[in-house]
C-alpha cells in the first residue's frame, strides 16, 4: 500500500494533462498525488515522496506570472521527471536557458534517440517492465526498450536551448535539438514531450523505466490494497461510534456503503431517501443489494418513502435550477430528520457522516480538510490551487443548527475509473458499479417544465426501453471488440420529455401527446462529448417500442448536438 517510500507527487503548473500523469502513474499501479506547484516544500520534507514529476503548463517561463519552480524540489535527493514546461522549468532553475523560437511544435514530431537506444520491438505504451537494467547499449534507462525513432506528442514555442551542467540530450527532433535531458547521477530527467498522452507511442514504457528503474518503486497500488489499507484507517479512526451515509444508490455512494460495511457492519447506518425521481427498477435495486434476503452486506438499512414530499415541493416549479435547489434541500431535510430518529432509536449518538467524494473533487475544489479517512494511507489528500475556482465541493453540506457530524471520506483519493474497480472488488454488481453518469437531480432534470407524476411515469417506461436497446448494443460492441470502454460504445444515453405535445395518427385516430427526445453520446470525461452515430435499425426499434408501449407518447426524436455548443443533460 502507499506509504512515505511508494508515492509519486505530480506538481502542477497548470497543465490540461495534470491530473492525467497522475492517473498513468497509478494505471502502473503506483500511487500518485497531484499537488500544486508552490507545494510547501518543508512539509514535503517531513513526509517525503518517492519520486517526483513535473507537468506541463500553458505558460513561458518568461511571463511575468509564471508557475516558478521551487529549486528545493530537485535538492530533495529523490528522482525527478519533468514534461514539458516542467523541463524548461527545471533547465532554467538549474542554471540552464530556455529559447524563445519561432517555430512551434504542435502535435506529433518525429523523435531521435541519442545513444542507440534500440529494442525495435517493444510495444508501443506497453506497460510491461522486463528488465530492472538497461542493456548495455542503451545511453539512458527513460528510452530503454524503445526503437530510436519514434513518435511523440508536442505542445510547445519555448523549449531549451542550453543545457544546465552536468545535463545530457538523450533525444532530439528536427525542430527541438534538445528534445529530452537528463543527469542521471542526480536522477534528473525531463523530456519536452508529453509521455502521459497516448499520442506518444512508447509514454508508458517511459513511465515504467522512471518508476521502476530510475525509483525502485513497487507496483503495488492495486484494489485489494486499496481495500484493506482503507478498512483499517476506517476501523482505527470510529473505533465503536456510529456512522450514518447517506445512500443514493449512485456509484460513488454504494461504493463507500460497500467498503463501510466490510469496516464496521451493524455500526453503518444507510439512509435511502427515495425521492421518487430514480430511473425505473433503481429503488429495488438498491434495496435488494443492501437489504435483500440475499445481501453480502451486514448493514443496517433505512428506505425512506419521500416520493410524496419531494412532488409537493416540485410543485408548479419550471425553472431547472429551482429544482436543484429544492430537490436538495428537501433531501438533506429528510436526511437529518431520519438521522435524529436513528438517535432516538438507539438512544446512541452518530458522530460520522460517510460520503461519496473522490479523488477530482479534491482536485478541482482545492480543499483538503481534516478528519477525513482517505483511502490510501490515512493521509489527507491534496488538490491543486489552480483548479480551486472551477466549483465549490459538491459534497460540503451546511449542517442544521444544532447538528454535526465529523466526515469518513474514503474514497477521496480514488479517481472514478479507480472507485468502480474498488466496487467490483467488494462485490458490487456490474449494473450498479458501471451504470452511466446520473444527475443528482434525478429525472427532475429529465423532464423540461413542472415535475408531476403524470410525466413521471411515461419518462420512465421510456428511458427504461432507451437503456434497455442500447446496452445491449453496447455489449455487441464489447463482444466484436473485446474492450468494454470501446470510444465506440456510447457513453451516455437516456429519455428526455419535452414540456410540449403533438399530433400523431395511432389505430386510425388522431392523438395529441407528448414525445420523446433520445439523447446518445459518446465522451471520455464528460468535459466534451459527440452524438452517437446509432445503426439506423437500432434507433427504429427503440423508437416502435416507446411508441408501441408507453401510454401517451406518440412521437420519438434523435438530438443530434455535440457538447458545445449543447451540454449532455437539457437541464
Amino acid at each position: 500500500m502507499s506509504n512515505n517510500n511508494q508515492r509519486v507527487i505530480v506538481v502542477d503548473f497548470g497543465a490540461q494533462y495534470g491530473q492525467l500523469i497522475a492517473r498513468r502513474v497509478r494505471d502502473l499501479h503506483v500511487y500518485s498525488e497531484l499537488v500544486p506547484h508552490d507545494v510547501n516544500v518543508q512539509e514535503l520534507r517531513a513526509n517525503p515522496p518517492a519520486a517526483i514529476i513535473l507537468s506541463g503548463g500553458p505558460a513561458s517561463v518568461y511571463a511575468e506570472d509564471a508557475p516558478a519552480l521551487n529549486p528545493a524540489l530537485l535538492e530533495m535527493g529523490v528522482p525527478v521527471l519533468g514534461f514539458c514546461y516542467g523541463m524548461q522549468a527545471m533547465a532554467q532553475a538549474l542554471g540552464g536557458e530556455v529559447a524563445h523560437t519561432d517555430i512551434a511544435e504542435y502535435g506529433p514530431a518525429e523523435l531521435t534517440v541519442l545513444g542507440n537506444a534500440v529494442l525495435t520491438d517493444a510495444a508501443p505504451n506497453s506497460a510491461s517492465h522486463t528488465s530492472s537494467h538497461p542493456t548495455p547499449h542503451t545511453a539512458s534507462l527513460l528510452f530503454c526498450e524503445t526503437p530510436t525513432t519514434q513518435t511523440v506528442w508536442m505542445s510547445h514555442r519555448d523549449s531549451v536551448g542550453r543545457l544546465p551542467k552536468g545535463f545530457v540530450a538523450t533525444a532530439s527532433t528536427p525542430t527541438t535539438p534538445i528534445a529530452a535531458m537528463e543527469c542521471a547521477s542526480r536522477k534528473l530527467y525531463a523530456t519536452q514531450f508529453h509521455p502521459e498522452v497516448h499520442h506518444t507511442s512508447y509514454g508508458n514504457i517511459m513511465l515504467a523505466h522512471f518508476l521502476f528503474d530510475v525509483a525502485k518503486l513497487e507496483p503495488n497500488w492495486t484494489m485489494s490494497n486499496i481495500a484493506d489499507a482503507t478498512i483499517a484507517a476506517v476501523r482505527k479512526q470510529v473505533g465503536t461510534e456510529r456512522v450514518i451515509l447517506g445512500l443514493s444508490g449512485g456509484v460513488d455512494s454504494s461504493v463507500v456503503a460497500a467498503l463501510l460495511a466490510k469496516a464496521i457492519g451493524k455500526q453503518l447506518t444507510c439512509v435511502f431517501v427515495n425521492h421518487g425521481l430514480l430511473r425505473k427498477g433503481e429503488p429495488e435495486e438498491v434495496e435488494e443489494i443492501f437489504a435483500g434476503a440475499n445481501s453480502n452486506f451486514d448493514v443496517d438499512f433505512v428506505h425512506v418513502h419521500a416520493e410524496e414530499q419531494f412532488l409537493a415541493g416540485l410543485a408548479r416549479i419550471k425553472e431547472p435550477e429551482r429544482k436543484r435547489q429544492i430537490i436538495g434541500s428537501t433531501f438533506w431535510k429528510v436526511f437529518f430528520h431520519e438521522a435524529e430518529k436513528i438517535k432516538q432509536r438507539t438512544g446512541e449518538e452518530v458522530k460520522y457522516l460517510a460520503q461519496g467524494t473522490i479523488y477530482p473533487d479534491v482536485i478541482e475544489s482545492g480543499v483538503s480538510r481534516s478528519g477525513a479517512v482517505s483511502a490510501a494511507d490515512g493521509s489527507a489528500a491534496t488538490g491543486s490551487k489552480q483548479a480551486a475556482t472551477i466549483k465549490s465541493h459538491h459534497n460540503l453540506i451546511p449542517f442544521p443548527k444544532g447538528v454535526h457530524f465529523d466526515l469518513i471520506e474514503p474514497l477521496r483519493n480514488l479517481f472514478k475509473d479507480e472507485v468502480r474497480a474498488l466496487g467490483t472488488s467488494l462485490g458490487l454488481p456490474d449494473s450498479l458499479v458501471h451504470r452511466q453518469p446520473f444527475p443528482g437531480p434525478g429525472l427532475a432534470v429529465r423532464i423540461i417544465g413542472e415535475v408531476t407524476f403524470e410525466k413521471l411515469q411515461p419518462l420512465k417506461d421510456a428511458d427504461a426501453i432507451v437503456r434497455e436497446e442500447i446496452d445491449a448494443y453496447n455489449e455487441t460492441l464489447f463482444e466484436q471488440t473485446g474492450v468494454r470502454d470501446s470510444e465506440r460504445a456510447v457513453w451516455q444515453y437516456f429519455a428526455v420529455l419535452p414540456d410540449i405535445r403533438s399530433v400523431g395518427v395511432m389505430g386510425d385516430e388522431r392523438t395529441y401527446e407528448r414525445p420523446i427526445i433520445l439523447r446518445a453520446v459518446e465522451s471520455r470525461d464528460a468535459m466534451t462529448a459527440d452524438w452517437a452515430r446509432l445503426p439506423h435499425e437500432l434507433l427504429a426499434r427503440i423508437s416502435s417500442r416507446i411508441v408501441a408501449e408507453v401510454n401517451g407518447i406518440n412521437r420519438v426524436a434523435y438530438d443530434i448536438t455535440s457538447k458545445p455548443p449543447g451540454t449532455i443533460e437539457w437541464e
